[in-house]
């Protein structure tokens, strides 16, 4: 993946269409904690299916993930500043407007990338992120003590085993996701929220006790819409194929003039 620097920091980043379909609609695809651009993106087939579709596709590995720098100091990682890699990326690729797609914590982090830059964002997708965009993480230390534990075995909180197991998976730098998490999981004011008036998809799974209702973020977005993956939890919802054909459909609303299928 080629890199960049934003803010002093390398982030890498791919652009997976940058010739064949240099004027259409561009697409960045913002992944969540713990995970990377090609588990949480290439993996589940988001750029295959997006490609189709006829979108020009980016993805980024955020700060501390991936391919990108890792940094041990809580205060690199606030979500607002985690955005304006975000930002950066968008201007160093010459973009003048994107729509955005984050996961998660690559929610949380579109959130402020649409609250400090709207007029570069067309539409955006909140995946796996609901009403706790706005209350936040309750059990962000048991996390950490899971992720900066000596061995998975030490670990007894149910939700902190999990994410463990997940860094482990994705061979993380679990000292920085530590020190990532311990900053970049605030949660956004409601004033914030109802500022974001771009179009907005709120996709959250049903049984998703992570990212919590989709439908009460929506009410408070000026334009927002929900959309509820059935049956589905915080993990299985990523590639859900409900979740990736509900997202073409809001993206054409805005997109027609730009796509052929």
């Amino acid at each position: 993946m080629p890199k960049f620097l934003s803010q002093n920091i390398e982030i890498a980043f791919q652009d997976y269409n940058e010739t064949s379909v240099a004027n259409r609609p561009a697409i960045i695809l913002v992944h969540g904690f713990a995970s990377n651009s090609k588990i949480n993106w290439v993996d589940t087939f988001w750029v295959e299916f997006l490609q189709k579709a006829g979108y020009r596709v980016i993805t980024l590995d955020n700060r501390g993930h991936g391919l990108s720098q890792k940094l041990y100091d809580s205060s690199f990682y606030p979500a607002r500043v985690m955005a304006q890699d975000v930002i950066n990326l968008i201007d160093y690729l010459n973009l003048e407007d994107v729509s955005l797609l984050g996961f998660s914590m690559g929610a949380r982090i579109s959130a402020y990338v649409c609250l400090d830059a709207p007029e570069r964002v067309r539409t955006v997708i909140f995946g796996g992120m609901g009403i706790n965009l706005i209350k936040g993480m309750s059990n962000s230390e048991s996390i950490i003590d899971g992720l900066m534990a000596e061995k998975l075995s030490d670990v007894r909180d149910k939700a902190a085993r999990q994410f463990r197991i997940f860094a482990e998976h994705t061979k993380s730098d679990l000292k920085a996701l530590a020190a990532c998490l311990a900053s970049s999981r605030a949660p956004i004011s409601v004033q914030d929220v109802k500022n974001i008036n771009i179009p907005a998809l709120v996709a959250v799974g049903d049984q998703d006790t992570v990212g919590g209702s989709a439908e009460e973020l929506a009410a408070l977005l000026p334009q927002g819409h929900a959309l509820v993956l059935e049956g589905k939890d915080h993990m299985r919802s990523t590639g859900t194929m409900a979740f990736k054909r509900g997202a073409l459909e809001f993206l054409e609303q805005y997109d027609k003039k730009f796509i052929k299928i």
